[in-house]
This record gives C-alpha cells, sequence and structure tokens, in this order.
C-alpha cells in the first residue's frame, strides 16, 4: 500500500507560482496513476491533473490547462504539481490521489494525502 503526504502550499499573490509535491512511501509507487484533486470550502473535490503509471501521459482540467504542469519522479517516490499564473479562484486544499489507472473522477482514487492549502490574494 502506498501512503501520500503533500507539501508546499501557502499564500502567494495572483500571477505567482507555487510548487506542490507529494511524497509516497511503500515499493508500489511505481505501479499507481496519480492525480491531483482540490477542494475549496463549500464545494465538491474536483480533478486538476493527472499522469499514467509510466508519466507519459498527462491529463488537465481546462480551467488549468497551460498553467499547471504534473509531473512524477519514479526514482524519489514523488509527484509535483507545478502552478503558475495562479489566480484567485485556485484557493483550495490541494490533496494528491493514487489510482489504478489515469482517471479524473475522485471516487475511482484509491489512497488519498491530507492535503495542502492553497491561498491566492487578489
Amino acid at each position: 500500500q502506498v501512503q501520500l503526504v503533500e507539501s508546499g502550499g501557502g499564500l502567494v499573490q495572483a500571477g505567482g507560482s507555487l510548487r506542490l509535491s507529494c511524497a509516497a512511501s511503500g515499493r508500489t509507487f511505481s505501479s499507481y496513476a496519480m492525480g491531483w484533486f482540490r477542494q475549496a470550502p463549500g464545494k465538491e473535490r474536483e480533478f486538476v491533473a493527472a499522469i499514467n503509471w509510466n508519466g507519459d501521459r498527462t491529463y488537465y482540467t481546462d480551467s488549468v490547462q497551460g498553467r499547471f504542469t504534473i509531473s512524477r519522479d519514479d526514482a524519489a517516490n514523488t509527484v509535483a504539481l507545478q502552478m503558475n499564473s495562479l489566480k484567485p479562484e485556485a484557493t483550495a486544499v490541494y490533496y494528491c490521489a493514487a489510482a489504478e489507472y489515469q482517471t479524473a473522477a475522485p471516487r475511482e482514487c484509491i489512497r488519498w494525502g491530507q492535503g495542502t492549502q492553497v491561498t491566492v490574494s487578489s
């Protein structure tokens, strides 16, 4: 089983950048597809980005396409989300998740981190 711990959240002004990281424990990390989701207060958890098990396919929600980049480093057991040109509507708790296949559906993820807060001020 894989355990996930996110880091890198914080407060940033609109237009700024943040890099989130997710550290995974467990020898099976490289076999999982990985994703980032976010949840704003009063809203449902939503998909942000995903990467398949070997890193050669990525997928983004339309609102972050071209500004966010997901990547993975299987040697280090980490997955990252580089977020550029941040907007206030990106304010949310960001979660790292593992799944058996690349998915945008939270219900299909089998492991979750505890989340990291991202706040974008206007």
